[in-house]
């Protein structure tokens, strides 16, 4: 085989779809059944939904959300959810449906199993793909060039041995291949605590005066927590924070999500899941023919909605990569890059979710904030003003999701300018090499990344003088059987978007190179940009 894959969660399941779309075999084992219900992830972001659109699979996870299209996406606070409304924000998380220039799909919420499960059927129609469940990695090793590994089959123990050319882990906090590859984790472990529940309250939904949300923040002085609609049939999720190594019982339980609700009614708990926070990245994400991705190299707060789709991203970058090594095309430096490139991502990231769960604690407080007096309703204004200037680039972080860039690092030909400053709210479309290729749209229903490759990209003018440019790129590319797709925009579509004649998108579709001209060789360009060896003839 090329590939083992270790672990079914998003980022394995990501990378397996990935690299068998580009034509290499995969093993993918997950010890797990990888059943019941995860509260955790329910956002697959908008830079995940543009890759869930590559993968021609954006309809079928819309299709398995569980809210209805026109469920408005808002985040409400609250004293309780029978109580006082405090502010809410609207559109959070960029879900609104109407179209968008900026972007060629909108988020999506839908639980986590939910979509391991359309990633999971994709997977399977691949026939150079092999999943296999109840199966766990044990040991691996470097040989031969290639990796041999034992696996178990959990049921049997039955153990046999495998070849494959490259090994990734996507085995989450407890990685097996982390421990392989001899990386650690840095950072800070368990810093704040919540205890979450998965809850079947019957008719919830239909009777609090809250309006449509995707999460309800309750701020009291009894039972502050965090809740929202998780699926159908009033399937809800609860979390509410608590002490460092505390364990509430069934009545402290129930008192606290009757105390967040603000009455009592009949509930159900499903699922308990008391989680702790972490602030960790491994100190190497790479050795030899093992490479991590996801939560296996790094962790952080569930607030912002970053880590699923953060190790989807991890997946498509190490997808392409391997693909193009183990092709042929790309370069003895194309692996090294991904360290390179993702590992600054991951730090930005993660000191921002850290930042929005600082709010989760302090601000979740009651005093006179529950009655009707003048001063309860000046304390609710005040502490809406807070939550606004405290919450928004949680909820509203379009730089978060868009604003990223590779800039600087030896994969990506740098034209002498730098793209915007990174803001966490903020995303200006710059088309600077490093950037995420600036988005457009050319009819009701085509996305220029539709006419994306699956390998690089090259935009060019229509007119007449770029002919022999693109000649260049074509004739260069063809030579060192670097896969590369010509094409032609509007010459002011061009201009207008991304500042040039020529734009060399790679197949992520961050931009790799840009100019009016090849200037330099374009066997040097597209050298840089697959990672290969500098030339000294």
């Amino acid at each position: 085989m090329d590939v083992l894959v270790v672990g079914a969660g998003p980022s394995g399941l990501a990378l397996t779809i990935e690299l068998a779309r580009r034509g290499l075999s995969v093993v993918l084992v997950e010890e797990n059944a990888r059943v019941g219900l995860n509260p955790r992830a329910k956002t697959v972001n908008i830079r995940s939904m543009e890759h869930m659109r590559r993968w021609g699979i954006a309809e079928k996870v819309r299709a398995a959300g569980p809210l209805p299209p026109d469920y408005q996406p808002n985040v409400v606070f609250a004293t309780r959810l029978f109580g006082h409304q405090i502010t809410r924000f609207e559109n959070a998380l960029f879900m609104n449906r109407a179209r968008d220039e900026r972007f060629a799909e909108c988020s999506q919420w839908i639980p986590q199993y939910k979509f391991e499960a359309v990633l999971r059927d994709h997977a399977a129609t691949f026939p150079n793909v092999s999943i296999r469940f109840g199966t766990k990695l044990t040991s691996a090793a470097e040989n031969n060039n290639g990796i041999t590994a034992q696996i178990v089959e959990v049921a049997s123990g039955t153990e046999t041995t495998v070849r494959a050319k490259y090994l990734v882990g996507a085995d989450g906090a407890r990685s097996v291949v982390r421990r392989l590859i001899g990386a650690r984790y840095e950072g800070e472990h368990g810093f704040a605590s919540v205890q979450g529940l998965i809850i079947r309250a019957p008719g919830l939904s239909a009777m609090h005066p809250q309006g449509d949300a995707l999460m309800y923040w309750t701020i009291n002085a009894d039972s502050p927590a965090m809740m929202g609609p998780m699926d159908q049939g009033d399937i809800w999720f609860w979390g509410s924070p608590i002490p460092k190594d505390t364990a509430l019982d069934d009545d402290e339980i129930t008192r606290r999500v009757h105390g967040s609700l603000g009455r009592a009614m009949p509930f159900e708990i499903i699922a308990k899941d008391p989680w702790q926070a972490h602030r960790l990245i491994a100190d190497r994400y790479r050795k030899g023919r093992m490479l991590l991705i996801g939560d296996a190299c790094h962790l952080h707060p569930p607030f912002g909605g970053y880590g699923m789709n953060l190790g989807i991203a991890d997946a498509v970058d190490v997808g392409w990569k391997l693909a193009a090594t183990l092709q042929g095309w790309g370069g003895s430096r194309l692996l090294d890059s991904y360290e390179v490139e993702r590992r600054p991502l991951h730090r930005l990231t993660i000191d921002e979710a850290v930042e929005n769960l600082a709010f989760f604690g302090p601000y979740l407080k009651g005093g006179t904030l529950e009655d009707d007096s003048t001063q309860a309703i000046a304390e609710r204004a005040a502490l809406a003003e807070q939550i606004k200037n405290a919450k928004a680039r949680e909820f509203h972080g379009l730089g978060m999701a868009l604003g990223m860039s590779y800039a600087g690092a030896p994969t990506i030909v740098s034209d002498g300018t730098h793209p915007p400053a990174h803001d966490p709210m903020t995303y200006t479309p710059s088309a600077s090499p490093g950037a995420r290729a600036p988005h457009v749209w050319l009819d009701a229903t085509t996305s220029l990344y539709d006419l994306f490759g699956d390998g690089f990209t090259l935009l060019t003018s229509t007119d007449a003088d770029s002919r022999t440019t693109v000649e260049q790129f074509s004739t260069t590319a063809q030579q060192i059987g670097l896969p590369l797709k010509v094409q032609p925009l509007p010459s002011a579509t061009l201009a207008a978007h991304y500042g040039a004649r020529y734009a060399l998108i790679r197949p992520d579709q961050y931009v790799a190179w840009r100019g009016n001209t090849a200037g330099q060789s374009t066997l040097k360009i597209l050298d840089q940009v697959r990672g290969a060896e500098p030339r000294t003839d």
